[in-house]
This record gives C-alpha cells, sequence and structure tokens, in this order.
C-alpha cells in the first residue's frame, strides 16, 4: 500500500492509499519541497526551493534547474529516471515541471507543481 502524502484517512476511516503514479508524484513534491536539514535521518534530503526563491536572480534559474535535477535524481534514483526538469519563479511563486521515466513501470509522464513560498 501506498501511503497519500499528505497523510489523512479516507472516508471509511482508513489511511488514504494512492496507486504507483500518486505515489511517484507526492514522493517529488516532498523531494522538492523539502528543507536540506528537515528531517533528521536524512539531513540531505530535499531540494531547498522555499530558500532559494529569495536567493535567485533571473539569470540564475538554470543553475537552480540543474541542482534540482540533480538531487531529484539522486534521491529517487531506484524510483525513477528523471529526464528533464524546468524551475521558472515569478516574485514569490515556484513552478516547476519535471518529465521522468517510472523505473518498475516503464511509463514516462511529467509532474507540475506549483507553490507560494
Amino acid at each position: 500500500m501506498n501511503v497519500a502524502f499528505p497523510f489523512h484517512v479516507d472516508p471509511t476511516g482508513r489511511t488514504e492509499a494512492v496507486d504507483r503514479a500518486g505515489y511517484v508524484r507526492d514522493l517529488i513534491e516532498l523531494t522538492l519541497f523539502t528543507e536540506p536539514g528537515e528531517r533528521v535521518d536524512r539531513p540531505d534530503f530535499g531540494c531547498g526551493l522555499q530558500r532559494v526563491v529569495f536567493e535567485t536572480e533571473g539569470n540564475q534559474a538554470a543553475a537552480v534547474t540543474s541542482q534540482v535535477q540533480g538531487k531529484l535524481q539522486a534521491t529517487l534514483q531506484g524510483l525513477i529516471e528523471v529526464r528533464a526538469v524546468d524551475v521558472r519563479f515569478e516574485g514569490s511563486t515556484v513552478w516547476v515541471d519535471v518529465s521522468y521515466v517510472d523505473r518498475d513501470a516503464g511509463q514516462a509522464a511529467v509532474a507540475s507543481f506549483r507553490a507560494e513560498l
């Protein structure tokens, strides 16, 4: 069973579960929006987009995109092959598109995220 993120219960009172595609998407989202050092047992986990959005000029977006792609690939290498990442900032809003292949299912997919930071 793959537990849904964020954790919650379904209408029957059981832990909400998601299918494989939803589980992988949730893991990508967790990796993107977790700050390094936020997890006690995994201090290197996360991309740190909250911090980066306020430190990034428009001309540094390519460097952030490369950093995010590397973190995703390192963190989720057993589950997905990251094909491309596009990170865009507008003020305090970040948009992230991740193109990947699910290694178990062999399915290509794109996951898009938007967050106010």
